[in-house]
């Protein structure tokens, strides 16, 4: 008991004896149950996501903004999970994300097709301890049996063929299948782009994705420069810039300030006059700075008034204001030129170049973009991505991103394993051949890992309308009498279950994560066992 003296009004003592805090506390099988319930339950949500035939999900946030999709690494960081565990599978995605940018619905269902497994061997009693060293045995056998089983795919600037299709596998699921073989030839035309093939490393930070709502999905487009969200300062400015010589600053076209608070006492007209003729002086020494070092266009990070504007105009200078610190690196990367901060600092090794610079209005509300396009340096691209509402065009972004993801994996390791689940029944039928041969009570766990990886083919099944159980026993049926690991489950209706000739890949280093990170996860849950939650006083 904790006791806490007081007096009252009139100043009478009194003592307010309160209980020590409320703690609630599960232990051993007891907490291990509700983890897996937590998890199975978060699990359940995305796993009618998985696949071609995967529906989308809709998430509102507190200020009633929409987001739709079908990502599963997106629907998982938009859900508030309270519990700890589920917070631990919203993680586990985002790892997948990170790490791969792929695969993040199906991680999740394995992770949680690996705990309801857990549970059973639970209920027979078996030591959780144990349940993981099982599983820890078989995830190395399927990724053992994934190396094995695995293909190369041979691809070359010239020939992309290959990429191309794992790109469009990728974007299967997503809601911009309509447009399937534009994004997929966007995402691997944008990576090849910006590609360090020798070091095999690709730099994201060189690809921009610029949304802009209006148009339809097959409007959008791969520009090699850069796309600014902004149009000339000035509306008589020429509309197009032929061979630019780019100043690019970030310092603002205006008189110099003291940097803190000031006050500018002036007591007569002559003072005032004075006042504006050295303004006037000043913006047109910066004019003359820009002219002087052969620049025929200005980006400038910060505005500038109407004053500098016209004069702008007067010196045939068109200009861009207000470019954002990104676009404004990216611009630099792009046009081989360098960010100036002074204009004392300006010099003609300094600028920028680009073949052209035009200003493009979109649909009749006047929006309007500047393109940059034939830059000195060809390593910089956007991609534009429209689409009929800003829903869509958010969703075809993430979608791209995946696509990209897909192809950059692939440029650095080019092996392949079959998708449509392919990949999960061969591993499924390797673990459960292997567990035969281990006289431990290992076996079991063994066992359950190998059900559930055939979680992934039935979910595929049930998600494409057709009878779950049946379908996998079909092709692990087929699988086991051909010998053939690319066999799997026919999503789209095209009457042959080989993967192969459906061009259905998964690159190898994206499943091998799945299985490595769902498996580590799963042990951690498994050896919790003791849940001490300290519950605030209520007031």
């Amino acid at each position: 008991m904790s006791a806490v003296y007081t007096t009252d009004e009139y100043g009478r003592p009194f003592i307010i004896v309160r209980e020590q805090d409320k703690k609630a506390r599960t232990t051993g099988v007891e907490a291990t149950k509700a983890h897996i319930m937590a998890a199975k339950a978060v699990s359940n949500i995305v796993r009618t996501s998985l696949g071609p035939r995967g529906l989308d999900k809709i998430l509102i946030s507190p200020d009633g903004d929409i987001t739709i999709s079908n990502d599963g690494a997106t629907i998982m960081s938009q859900m508030a999970i309270e519990n700890q565990i589920g917070k631990l599978l919203v993680e586990l995605s985002r790892s997948q994300d990170d790490e791969i940018g792929d695969g993040t619905t199906g991680i999740v269902v394995l992770a949680g097709a690996l705990l309801e497994q857990a549970e059973e061997l639970l209920d027979r009693g078996i030591h959780p301890i144990r349940i993981s060293d099982g599983f820890e045995q078989a995830c190395k056998i399927a990724v053992a049996h994934l190396d094995r089983v695995s293909d190369i795919i041979p691809w070359s600037k010239d020939n992309t063929n290959d990429l191309f299709r794992c790109a469009k596998t990728s974007l299967g699921s997503k809601i911009v299948n309509k447009r399937h073989d534009q994004f997929a030839q966007i995402a691997v035309d944008a990576i090849l782009a910006v590609a360090d093939l020798e070091r095999k490393d690709v730099d994201f930070e060189l690809i921009k994705v610029e949304g802009k709502v209006g148009g339809e999905l097959a409007d959008s487009a791969l520009v090699h420069g850069v796309i600014i969200d902004k149009d000339f300062s000035h509306p008589q400015m020429p509309k197009e810039v032929k061979d630019a010589k780019i100043a690019i600053l970030t310092c603002p076209f205006e008189p110099p300030k003291p940097k803190t608070k000031h006050k500018l006492e002036i007591t007569s007209v002559k003072e005032f006059e004075e006042l504006q003729r050295y303004e006037r002086e000043t913006f047109e020494t910066m004019v003359k700075q820009v002219k002087d070092c052969g620049a025929n266009i200005v980006a400038c990070q910060w505005g500038f008034d109407d004053e500098a504007n016209s004069l702008l105009l007067q010196h045939k200078l068109p200009a861009i204001r207000w470019v954002g610190g990104p676009e404004i690196e990216l611009l630099a990367i792009a046009t081989n030129g360098r960010i100036v901060p002074r204009f004392e600092d300006l010099s003609s090794e300094k600028l920028g170049s680009a073949g052209s610079i035009r200003e493009v209005t979109y649909g009749t509300t006047n929006e309007s973009m500047v393109i940059v396009e034939d830059c000195a340096n060809s390593k910089a691209v956007t991609v534009l991505v429209r689409g009929g509402n800003k829903m869509i065009v958010d969703e075809a972004k993430r979608s791209l991103h995946d696509a990209m993801c897909v192809v950059r994996n692939l440029i650095i390791d080019n092996r392949v394993v079959y998708g449509g689940a392919a990949a999960e029944i061969s591993c499924s039928i390797a673990v459960e051949k292997e567990a035969d041969q281990v006289s431990s009570i290992e076996q079991y766990a063994m066992r359950s890992f190998a059900r559930a990886l055939d979680a992934i083919p039935m979910a595929l099944a049930e998600n494409s309308g057709l009878p779950p159980i049946e379908t996998l026993s079909y092709v692990k049926s087929q699988q086991i009498k051909q010998g053939i690991s690319s066999l799997g489950v026919d999503c789209m209706n095209t009457g042959t279950s080989d993967m192969k000739e459906q061009f259905v890949f998964d690159p190898l280093i994206s499943k091998r994560q799945q299985f490595l990170l769902a498996t580590q996860l799963v042990k951690m849950i498994l050896k919790i066992d003791d849940v001490i939650v300290h519950q605030s006083d209520e007031q």
